[in-house]
């Protein structure tokens, strides 16, 4: 059942562009993958003129980086919301619906009278995928959100740089107000002195070692180095995920590893594997949790999402993180680091 919630109860608000996946599950005969030499994936191979053939075709509505978020937040227990822009067709009804389902308030979901809305095709082979994305263009604009407790902010379309500004001022304006920041593709590659004042006012910071490196404009392959480059940008607390390494968190005075949650059996679907572990942290904090706690928490929902089909089936209660947690491993704790 759908509970409304006002904006004085919000704790939790995604910004994000949304989006269908259809994942277009291919054939092991018509496919096939080049290594690196670290045995890491990284192509895959089609044939040109030849007819593929492919096993299955799954629709998953309502994701992308801040509906994950989103839903991520609320399966915790926050009180979550999505400001976010769809078209008025058939995909973004199925949008609203499936948002509906899991819970998040959906005021701020804009509606745009004949527009299509994003719709994006998922290549998808063994374990990892290809996406095919198109970001069709809206007018965005910052509502009226009140003050939540956290704002989480990820990937939206190119002509969005006035927003950026815009939500930085609001946060600068609210202070009692934080923004968790997750760049997208787009934003990664506006580097940091175009957004620097959205880097200014983040409490809390995620990315990968190599969109660290891009957004320092550094080869700096020692990943304690990248983490405390991306704090002196300005973040509170920068947290650098760096594969089977785990991840890094530091906050200006300690630095964490965190190790990655074992995973039961082999993934089915690493999609959402990053917005699961950022958004379980963000909401970790927003539920009162110290950073190691909410640090323990990410990978946790990040291994339980490789094993479904898309970025959200598999995202956890806390009462279920809570129970893989204290069935961990006796080396599965984040450690201080010099």
């Amino acid at each position: 059942m759908y509970n409304i919630y006002t904006m004085k109860d919000l704790d939790f608000i995604a910004i994000g562009d949304i989006t269908t996946d259809a994942f277009i599950k291919l054939s092991g005969d018509d496919a096939n993958v080049k290594s690196n030499e670290d045995g890491s994936k990284e192509q895959i191979c089609l044939n040109f003129g030849d007819k593929i053939e492919y096993d299955s075709v799954t629709e998953v509505n309502a994701v992308g980086n801040g509906p994950n978020a989103a839903v991520s937040a609320h399966r915790l227990g926050l009180n979550s919301a999505l400001v976010t822009d769809l078209g008025d067709d058939h995909n973004g009804k199925n949008m609203i619906e499936a948002l509906e389902k899991e819970g998040v308030n959906k005021d701020f979901v804009k509606i745009h009278k004949g527009k299509e809305s994003n719709y994006h095709y998922v290549l998808w082979y063994e374990e990892e995928r290809t996406i095919l994305v198109k970001h069709h263009e809206y007018e965005y604009e910052l509502p009226d959100m009140g003050k939540p407790k956290w704002l989480y902010f990820s990937s939206v379309g190119e002509n969005s740089i006035d927003y950026h500004h815009a939500i930085a001022s609001f946060v600068k304006d609210n202070p009692e107000v934080s923004l968790a920041f997750q760049p997208g593709t787009f934003q990664i590659r506006l580097g940091y002195e175009k957004l620097k004042d959205m880097y200014a006012v983040c409490g809390l910071f995620f990315c990968n070692k190599q969109e660290a490196q891009k957004i320092l404009g550094t080869d700096e392959k020692d990943i304690k180095k990248l983490v405390e480059g991306i704090n002196k940008l300005g973040p509170k607390i920068a947290i650098v995920t760096d594969g089977p390494a785990g991840a890094f968190a530091y906050d200006g005075t300690d630095m964490w590893q965190m190790p990655m949650y074992p995973d039961p059996k082999p993934p089915t679907d690493r999609t959402g594997a990053g917005d699961s572990f950022s958004s379980t942290v963000t909401g970790a904090l927003a539920l009162g949790k110290t950073l190691p706690e909410a640090l323990s928490m990410g990978p946790i929902n990040s291994m339980s999402v490789v094993q479904h089909v898309g970025a959200q089936k598999g995202l956890l209660s806390m009462k279920e993180l809570e129970k893989f947690l204290a069935n961990a491993p006796a080396d599965y704790k984040p450690t201080k680091i010099n």
